[in-house]
């Protein structure tokens, strides 16, 4: 295939290097200059591409590198936005001591887009590749859906029309940014469709006053107002996300719930779906996939080393290809190796055995691009 997504394709995260870890604390800590540290994370990001190519992988990001957590470093920069406190820990944390209390997302002001967030980074990443540059950003859900109406200022919007209509406008901006400078794949990295197919996620959205039946049309009329004007070879795919910390995960819950909303009413090109194991439910959601649209199945864990049996995996292909058309089909790690810069628990080399599979899966199902 040449254009995306790819029949091998990746989320986008990958495992810090040490020396990325080691000297964003020392930035943190004012050892070090921002300038210092961006030219340590650019050796870094270009060693990592090369060996990234090397797996046969056509879509190529810089690993988030730049970020400590996939969503809040783009979110906070967005004029309106502010980011403070916690949430509970995560029931799901290896041990008890591990809970993990990620940062709240606020809007305590009108939403605009100030300045360029992706577009310097794109920028580096380009002129590293030789196959496809890859972005990814959180879905504009991701300001929403946390909080709900309670955690957007009433003062600035007392009408949630206007906060949608503003919110879209500045991912609009940013988007077309980065198409200007030559972007042509972006990838909506969005958690909150796939907890809205949780049985307890959808009732705590119900307890902030929230239908959850609704949710799904509310998000995707706010994901359709950012891309559909968008040029027409700029290629869009979207991210379900049940979460990835450090080899953990917060939801539960097959498509179903979601399916028919998710596949027909969002207009994107592209669905990375995580299917790596049975919290993902079967794959009879699939039925609603238009014949226009593509479905990267994330059969591969990026949260445990082991690697998996490549027939098992041409198996579940087929199983899949069931409910929509095997030329409809990619595969890919189920999520990102390093959703936080915390990464997951493997090592480098576990994660490129990870995407070597992917890639020889995809070159035996489809044949080799």
């Amino acid at each position: 295939m040449s254009t995306p997504p790819f029949r091998a394709d990746h989320v986008g995260s990958l495992l810090r290097t040490s020396a990325v870890k080691e000297n964003r604390l020392r930035w943190k800590k004012g050892e070090i200059s921002a300038a210092e540290l961006r030219a340590i994370e650019d050796a870094a990001i270009a060693e990592t591409v090369t060996r990234l190519e090397a797996t046969g992988i056509q879509s190529i990001t810089d690993g988030e590198f730049r970020r400590d957590y996939f969503h809040l470093d783009f979110l906070k920069e967005l004029d309106g936005v502010t980011v403070t406190g916690g949430i509970e820990s995560n029931p799901n944390a290896k041990a008890a001591e591990d809970g993990f209390k990620p940062p709240v997302v606020s809007v305590t002001g009108k939403l605009k887009h100030q300045h360029d967030i992706q577009v310097a980074d794109f920028n580096y990443l380009k002129s590293i590749v030789t196959r496809t540059p890859k972005v990814t950003i959180p879905s504009p859900t991701m300001v929403h859906f946390r909080g709900g109406r309670q955690s957007i200022d009433i003062n600035s919007y007392p009408d949630m029309d206007l906060f949608f209509h503003d919110l879209a406008a500045a991912y609009r901006e940013e988007i077309d940014h980065l198409y200007a400078v030559g972007l042509r794949y972006l990838q909506l990295d969005d958690t909150n469709l796939a907890y809205l197919c949780d049985p307890k996620m959808r009732a705590a959205a119900a307890e902030r006053g929230e239908d959850p039946n609704e949710l799904p049309k509310t998000y995707a009329a706010l994901i359709n107002a950012v891309i559909d004007n968008r040029p027409a070879d700029l290629r869009v795919g979207i991210h379900l996300c049940r979460g990835n910390y450090r080899s953990t995960w917060f939801a539960e819950g097959g498509y179903e719930p979601v399916a028919e909303v998710l596949f027909n009413e969002i207009n994107v090109d592209g669905y990375f779906l995580e299917y790596d194991d049975e919290r993902s439910g079967d794959f009879a959601p699939l039925r609603f996939v238009p014949k226009n649209k593509m479905v990267v199945l994330g059969i591969v864990s990026s949260k445990v080393a082991e690697l998996e049996n490549m027939d098992d995996l041409c198996k579940r292909i087929d199983e899949a290809a069931q409910y929509a058309p095997l030329e409809n089909l990619c595969v890919s790690p189920q999520c990102g190796f390093s959703s936080t810069h915390h990464g997951n628990q493997m090592t480098h080399d576990d994660q490129w055995r990870k995407l070597e599979l992917v890639v020889n899966t995809a070159i035996k199902v489809w044949g080799n691009p």
